[in-house]
């Protein structure tokens, strides 16, 4: 919360404290993050499911969309929206799916992403995600990503790669 300005002794004191502007960072737990990703923030994201985005084991009759690229798409979209709210040097990793692929999408079909913010804990934001195509629900779940600071993380990337070559040696 901002401080409120000490008024004169004269003067009532405010009944309603006053709001944080847009240049303020909010903090959520622990840490802070823009106050512009709040629970509540969606996009939509439309994603033409070509050849690459489907199976083919069953045969070129049964290309429907493959549920690691559904996933995928799932975490793209929900780190863009991230990546739209963040401070430079910042990104996202994804730490949780829990997702349902209830209906096949054929090859040539459009899917629309539908993604939620539904909760921010320090730096870890919870999505709701849903998707269709043309005539079916496809997927509903969750999904749940942390923002990180990208030099930050590769200097913890590289020190974990000096303890693998070691433990190799």
């Amino acid at each position: 919360m901002v401080p409120q300005p000490q008024l004169p002794k004269s003067s009532p004191q405010p009944l309603v404290p006053a709001l944080p502007t847009a240049n303020v960072a909010v903090r959520h737990g622990n840490n802070t993050m823009k106050p512009s990703l709040q629970p509540g923030l969606a996009t939509v994201k439309r994603i033409a499911i070509d050849p690459d985005r489907t199976i083919s084991f069953m045969g070129e009759d049964a290309r429907v969309y493959a549920t690691p690229r559904l996933i995928t798409d799932i975490e793209i979209t929900c780190r863009d929206l991230i990546v739209a709210h963040a401070d430079p040097g910042e990104d996202s990793v994804g730490m949780e799916v829990a997702v349902q692929h209830l209906a096949p999408t054929l090859a040539g079909s459009t899917v629309e992403i539908s993604v939620k913010v539904t909760a921010i804990d320090g730096r870890k934001v919870t999505f709701e995600v849903s998707a269709k195509d043309e005539l079916d629900a496809v997927s509903a779940g969750t999904h749940t990503r942390f923002v990180v600071d990208v030099a930050r993380t590769k200097e913890r990337l590289k020190a974990k790669a000096a303890k693998l070559a070691a433990l190799r040696n």
